[in-house]
């Protein structure tokens, strides 16, 4: 007796008939009531599951339409080139230029995801931080998470072309530069600048109290540059011998 041969193309044939279909449904197309071999097909192909909907739903990504930020639904089933909901909710807060706040992050993915924050940042995936009474989901680096906070601040008052040029340059600097900036802000703002600055960039307060610091002591690393005529004599070559 032969064994019986299932065939991947007929789960895509199914597939790009209906968009999207449920495992019952891939096992009831393929003739099979094992799980695994949906699977081992499914394999074969560019297939993805729904974050939505517990991943309940199968497409192929050669059938979804994703928009710039990776996203694609159909109906109220919706899909990721990111991946499950937590992919997705890391890679979407760490590339947002201002971080996320639960209820922007909802909109954009059409479904709940304060739990999915909640699990990435428990697993040092995501950086959270309070600003008004509400979390702000931010990258953990330390230097974009800085930047989405001062580009937050920015938002929030965008009639102050002033400090939204502010944080504009600050995210040109590298983290030494930044420290020194935030504290010469600081000496400048006078009495409550290390808390303000602090707010304003996204820093620890004592981070821009020591930039503050370095500054009044003069202390201030500066980058080794080469003089011209420096370092190591040039070897001389012995001409060849003729």
């Amino acid at each position: 007796m032969k064994p019986i041969r299932f065939s991947a193309e007929r789960l895509e044939s199914f597939l790009q008939d209906t968009r999207v279909a449920t495992l019952p449904q891939l096992k009831a197309a393929l003739g099979t009531e094992v799980d695994l071999t949906v699977f081992r097909k499914l394999s074969t192909l560019p297939y993805r599951t729904s974050y939505s909907h517990r991943g309940a739903y199968y497409t192929l990504d050669t059938l979804a339409h994703y928009d710039e930020l990776g996203l694609w639904s159909y109906h109220d089933i919706h899909f990721s080139r990111h991946g499950t909901l937590l992919d997705t909710a890391d890679t979407l807060v760490t590339k947002a230029s201002a971080g996320y706040f639960t209820q922007e992050l909802e909109a954009v993915v059409q479904v709940a995801a304060k739990d999915a924050l909640r699990q990435l940042t428990q697993q040092g995936r995501l950086y959270r931080r309070e600003w008004q009474g509400r979390y702000l989901y931010c990258a953990t680096e330390r230097g974009l998470r800085q930047q989405q906070w001062a580009a937050r601040q920015a938002q929030q008052r965008p009639q102050d072309d002033l400090q939204a040029a502010v944080v504009l340059f600050y995210g040109l600097l590298d983290e030494q530069q930044r420290r020194l900036y935030a504290g010469l802000e600081s000496l400048e703002w006078g009495h409550g600048g290390d808390q303000r600055m602090a707010q304003l960039f996204g820093l620890d307060v004592d981070t821009v109290a020591r930039g503050r610091a370095e500054i009044l002591s003069g202390q201030v690393l500066h980058q080794r540059v080469r003089r011209v005529g420096g370092g190591r004599p040039r070897a001389e070559k012995n001409p060849p011998n003729s």
